[in-house]
């Protein structure tokens, strides 16, 4: 059975340098790999995603790009930085996307969005992690994904300025490290469930 797992990194940083969330991103997909789920990383401020509610808003707008990939995803992770105590402007950007996909359905008439499992990465030397976590893992419940148990990890450092989680070795958190293993494999058990026992059509469809 092949498991697939997609994260969307929203660093507002691009290009090659690995962010922060990233690195955390990578504890995740680490253990993914070893447990024979297929990984990929899209770091999303690479792309040239327009601002709406829509699958594919036109005009060279390379969202259908990920959302092809989010398609063939059985588990979707959103990874992002905190500015401001938020989710970054990006991870807001994707909700929005992801949210504009919702209306598709499925061969039952279910959303497109049903059988998949969501999950939460979040790193910031500031406060809010579990209201992001909160943001995201709520929306991705209500356009149809299924959220298992801890299925968010996040490292925030001391209050004010001062390193960011690969500088300060937030690896080495024996919180984040407990929560990147309940993330990764009540995502991948609850993957595993849905592939093989899909959520059935009674109740979920409007006749």
């Amino acid at each position: 059975m092949t498991v697939k797992a997609l994260v969307l990194n929203c660093s507002l940083k691009k290009g090659e340098e690995e962010s922060n969330t990233e690195a955390l991103i990578k504890k995740v997909t680490g253990i993914m790999q070893r447990e024979g789920v297929y990984t990929e990383i899209v770091r999303v401020a690479d792309y040239n995603v327009s601002f709406g509610i829509s699958d594919d808003m036109g005009g060279g707008d390379e969202w259908p790009e990920i959302f092809e990939k989010i398609k063939e995803a059985d588990i979707v992770i959103i990874g992002t930085p905190l500015w401001l105590g938020e989710k970054s402007s990006i991870a807001t950007m994707v909700m929005e996307r992801i949210y504009g996909g919702s209306s598709l359905t499925n061969e039952k008439g279910q959303s497109i969005y049903y059988n998949k499992v969501g999950g939460a990465v979040i790193t910031g030397n500031e406060d809010g992690a579990k209201d992001a976590a909160k943001s995201i893992l709520y929306g991705l419940a209500h356009m149809g994904f299924t959220i298992p148990p801890n299925t968010d990890t996040y490292w925030v450092g001391e209050a004010g300025p001062g390193p960011s989680f690969i500088e300060a070795e937030g690896y080495k958190n024996e919180f984040t490290k407990q929560h990147v293993q309940m993330l990764a494999y009540n995502l991948i058990h609850f993957a595993r469930l849905l592939k093989e026992n899909p959520i059935p059509a009674q109740g979920t469809v409007i006749q």
